[in-house]
C-alpha cells in the first residue's frame, strides 16, 4: 500500500526512481510523483494515474537532472486521487519536500494550529500537514532537519514511512518509520531508499531495515546515523545481505506476474520444504520451531490470526492441527481480533500469518497477544519484515517475491509450512501412527509433481473460462479441507475479474445459497475423492435439479461427478489432508483466464494493495 523510492549519490536519480516505482506498482496505488534536486533547483512532477503517466508528464515538465530524488506511488487515504493530492509535497517555504506512506490521525488539529500561524494548504492530505509541521519546528526551534523530524514525529499519532529533504542540504535525506516498511540500500557512497528491496537489488545486496519508531539521517560521506524517535538513543544498524535477484522480480516471458507465480508453485513449494522435510528418513526439522515444540505441545489451544488469503491458509491449518496433533485451534481475522477483548492466556500459542510480514492488522494482533502473555509464532515470506522481528519465533516460506496483488504461491507455501508444523507436532505427541506419518511425508514430498500435473490442464481450464467469463455471479462449494479452498477460489475471482463470487461449505447450500441457483448461475464444486465424496455428489445433484451450471474439480479418473458436471478440472490423487495444495491450482487458473478475457489489470486490480499497512 503506497510505495516509496529515494536515491542520493553519484548517479542520475530519475531513472532509478522511475524504475523503482514500477517495481513497487504491485503494492497498489492511484497516483504517482517524483521530486529531483540538482543542487540549485527542485523539479517536481506528479499526477493521478500510473507511473507511465508520470513519465509522460515528466518528459514535458522537468529536465530530469539531479543526483538526489524521491518518488512515490500513492494509495489515497486523506483526499481523493488527483494531481494536487499526489506526493511529493512541499512545505510552505518550498525548502522541504516529503513523501509519506501511512496515516497521520491527528492531522486535523495540527493543521488548524498551523493555519492560525499563517500556513496555507493546497492539498487535502495529512502529508502536507506533516511537512509543514516539520518546517515550523525547524524554524521556531532553530534545529537541523533531522532533529525537526524527530520532534514532529513525537507530536503526531498514526503510522508512517517518510523520506524528506531540505534544498539547503543537497547531500542529505532523513527517513523514519512506524508501521510502514522502509529499507535503506547501502552502496559505495550512495544510498537507496524504498518500501522493499526490489527497487535497488541490481545496485547492492546490502540493506538496513528500519524498526518501528526509528529514524535515520542519510548523508553522503559518512555512515548512516539511526536513532530512536522517542528517546534519541543511538542504534547500531544491522546490515542484511539480500538474497533477492533481478530475475525473481521480472516476468520471465509470462504475460503477467500472476501467471508466472502460479507456474512457480512446484518449485517454491519444494524450496519451502527443502532441508526441512526429509521424507525417506521420516524427519521434519524446522529451525524456528525446534526449541519451542513444548510451547505448542502443551498449549491449551492455538489461535491463528491473519487476513485475506493468509486467513484461508489458517483455516486449512485448523483441520490439520486438530486432525493430526489434536490441539484445539481458532482462526481469527486479525482485523476483528485486535478490536475485541479476546481471552488469551500464557498457555495459548498464537500463529500470525502474512505474506509481506507488514500487514497492519496482523501486527496489531501480535502486539495484543504478546501483551496478554501468549507465545507468538510468525509465518511470513519476507526476510527482515516487521512480523519476523516482532514475533517470538517463526518460519519463513520461500515463495520468493510475489508481485501479483492476488496471492497464489503465498497461499500454497503457507499451507506447506503449516502442514509440516502440524505433522511434526503430531509425531512428537504420538497422535498420528508411524505409517500414516511416513505416508504423509512421502506425499508432501510429491506435491510439486502433483501441482505440475494440475498445471498441465491449463488449456482445458482456459476453454472453461471462455464459457463463463460473462457470468455476473459465481458460487464456490467445498467440504472439509476444501471448504477453505472454495473461499480462496471465490476471493481470487472477485479480486482480479470484479465478478461477484461467494464461497460456502457445501453442506450450507440448503441454508440459503440454493435460492440463487438457476440456469444462469455457475457453481464451482471441489468434488475430489474424499470422505465427503458421496455428500458432495448429493449436493451436485441438487444443483442439477435446479438447472445450475456445474464446474467440478475432480480427482483424476473420476467418473461419477464427470457424468453429472457440465465441466470438470482434474487434479492428481493425493491424501485428502493435502488436497488443498492441488485443488487450488485450477481455481487460480480459472480466475486468471476469466480476468484476462475481460481485459482486467490482473497484476494490479483496482482498489487493492499487496500489503495493507494501514487500517
Amino acid at each position: 500500500m503506497c510505495g516509496i523510492v529515494g536515491y542520493i549519490g553519484h548517479r542520475e536519480a530519475y531513472p532509478l526512481i522511475i524504475n523503482g516505482l514500477k517495481r513497487l506498482e504491485y503494492r497498489g496505488y492511484d497516483s504517482a510523483g517524483i521530486a529531483l534536486y540538482d543542487g540549485s533547483n527542485i523539479q517536481l512532477a506528479k499526477t493521478k494515474g500510473k507511473v507511465v503517466d508520470l513519465e509522460e508528464k515528466a518528459d514535458k515538465e522537468i529536465t530530469k537532472k539531479g543526483n538526489l530524488g524521491i518518488g512515490h506511488t500513492r494509495w489515497a487515504t486523506h483526499g481523493v486521487p488527483n494531481d494536487v493530492n499526489s506526493h511529493p509535497h512541499y512545505s510552505n517555504s518550498g525548502e522541504l519536500v516529503i513523501i509519506h506512506n501511512g496515516i497521520i490521525e491527528n492531522y486535523a488539529s495540527i493543521k488548524q494550529e498551523l493555519i492560525s500561524r499563517g500556513y496555507v494548504f493546497h492539498s487535502d492530505t495529512d502529508t502536507e500537514v506533516l511537512v509543514n509541521l516539520i518546517e515550523e519546528i525547524k524554524k521556531k526551534q532553530d534545529v537541523k532537519l533531522g532533529k525537526a523530524v524527530q520532534i514532529a514525529l513525537n507530536e503526531v499519532v498514526g503510522a508512517y514511512a517518510i523520506a524528506v529533504f531540505d534544498q539547503n542540504k543537497p547531500n542529505e535525506i532523513v527517513v523514519a518509520k512506524l508501521g510502514s516498511p522502509l529499507a535503506i540500500g547501502l552502496g559505495n557512497d550512495e544510498f537507496f531508499i524504498a518500501s522493499d528491496a526490489s527497487p535497488f537489488i541490481e545496485y547492492t545486496n546490502n540493506a538496513i531495515y528500519l524498526e518501528d519508531e526509528q529514524m535515520a539521517v542519510i548523508r553522503l560521506g559518512r555512515e548512516i546515523r539511526i536513532r530512536k524517535i522517542k528517546n534519541d538513543t543511538r542504534i547500531k544498524p544491522f546490515v542484511h545481505e539480500l538474497k533477492l535477484n533481478i530475475e525473481q522480480i521480472e516476468k520471465g516471458g509470462y504475460d503477467h506476474f500472476m501467471l508466472k507465480e502460479i507456474y512457480e508453485q512446484p518449485s517454491v513449494i519444494k524450496d519451502t520444504y527443502r532441508g526441512r522435510l526429509l521424507a525417506d528418513q521420516g524427519i521434519i526439522k524446522i529451525g524456528g520451531l525446534e526449541e519451542y515444540i513444548p510451547k505448542f505441545v502443551n498449549a491449551d489451544r492455538i489461535i491463528i490470526v491473519a487476513c485475506g488469503t493468509s486467513w484461508h491458509a489458517g483455516l486449512v491449518a485448523e483441520y490439520t492441527f486438530e486432525d493430526w496433533a489434536r490441539i484445539p485451534v481458532e482462526v481469527e481475522y486479525a482485523s476483528e481480533f485486535r478490536y475485541r477483548n479476546p481471552v488469551i492466556t500464557e498457555k495459548d500459542v498464537v500463529i500470525a500469518i502474512s505474506q509481506s510480514g507488514e500487514t497492519a492488522d496482523t501486527l496489531a494482533a501480535i502486539k495484543l497477544a504478546k501483551e496478554k502473555g501468549a507465545f507468538v509464532y510468525g509465518i511470513c515470506n519476507v526476510v527482515g519484515s516487521t512480523i519476523s522481528r516482532e514475533t517470538h519465533s517463526g518460519t519463513y516460506t520461500h515463495a520468493g517475491p510475489e508481485i501479483g496483488v492476488a496471492s497464489t504461491k503465498a497461499f500454497t507455501t503457507q499451507i506447506t509450512v503449516l502442514t509440516m508444523i502440524a505433522l511434526k507436532l503430531a509425531h512428537v505427541k504420538g497422535t498420528i501412527s508411524k505409517s500414516d506419518y511416513m505416508m504423509h511425508l512421502r506425499e508432501l514430498d510429491a506435491i510439486p509433481v502433483y501441482v505440475e500435473k494440475a498445471l498441465e490442464r491449463n488449456g482445458e481450464i482456459k476453454e472453461i473460462a471462455s464459457v463463463f467469463k460473462d457470468s455476473p455471479n459465481f458460487l464456490y462449494l467445498g467440504r472439509g479441507y476444501n471448504f477453505p479452498v472454495a473461499l480462496e477460489g471465490a476471493l481470487k475471482l472477485k479480486e482480479i475479474s470484479y465478478i461477484h463470487a461467494e464461497g460456502y461449505p457445501a453442506a450450507e447450500m440448503k441454508h440459503g445459497p440454493i435460492a440463487l441457483i438457476d440456469e444462469q448461475m455457475p457453481v464451482v464444486v471441489v468434488a475430489i475423492n474424499s470422505n465427503h465424496y458421496e455428500k458432495v455428489v448429493s449436493n451436485i445433484q441438487e444443483i442439477k435439479a435446479r438447472k445450475g451450471k456445474i464446474i467440478a474439480v475432480v480427482t483424476q479418473g473420476d467418473t461419477v461427478v464427470r457424468e453429472l458436471a457440465d465441466f470438470v478440472m482434474e487434479v492428481p490423487k493425493t491424501p485428502e489432508t493435502l488436497t488443498p495444495l492441488v485443488t487450488t491450482i485450477p481455481l487460480q487458473l480459472l480466475s486468471y483466464h476469466i480476468a484476462v478475457m475481460l481485459d482486467k489489470n490482473v497484476d494490479q486490480p483496482r482498489n487493492l494493495a499487496k500489503s495493507v499497512t494501514v487500517e
